[in-house]
């Protein structure tokens, strides 16, 4: 399906930040609108989805089946949450740059793997967001 076969949806965007903590009076009304691919999607072209397998990057946040916007045209930069090939096969793990360049799991259950020269590793995108459903209907 083309993206005219679907058009944009703009959705309510509520000026009033929601707590987390405790209850907090918020307004009940909308006065902007979002659309989730301005706010996700920075370069178009650029641009991808892939959905998450396993749980090794759990503690950032990113489960297993959510589904992570992956965006080539950002450089990745030590610290960033990054799609890369290593050896023919995918994973999302941290870059790190320093002090010795490695992909970082982000649960403890899982070594770091240090990247050396003998190893065939190129980015292929930086993680900008990871949408995790919470109804599970």
């Amino acid at each position: 399906m083309t993206s005219s076969e679907h058009p944009l949806l703009p959705l309510p965007l509520f000026a009033d930040r929601v707590s987390c903590g405790f209850p907090n009076p918020c307004s009940t009304f909308s006065d902007h609108s979002i659309d989730l691919n301005q706010l996700c999607v920075r370069s178009p072209a650029s641009t991808f989805f892939v959905r998450a397998s396993g749980d090794s990057m759990r503690d950032k946040g990113i489960l297993d089946g959510d589904l992570l916007i992956i965006d080539r045209s950002v450089s990745a930069v030590d610290g960033d949450i990054v799609l890369a090939v290593l050896d023919g096969e995918f994973t999302v793990k941290c870059l790190q740059t320093k002090p010795c360049p490695a992909l970082v799991p982000a649960n403890p259950a899982y070594s770091t793997i240090y990247l050396t020269e003998e190893m065939d590793f190129q980015v292929w995108g930086v993680v900008t967001f990871a949408l995790h459903q919470t109804w599970g209907r």
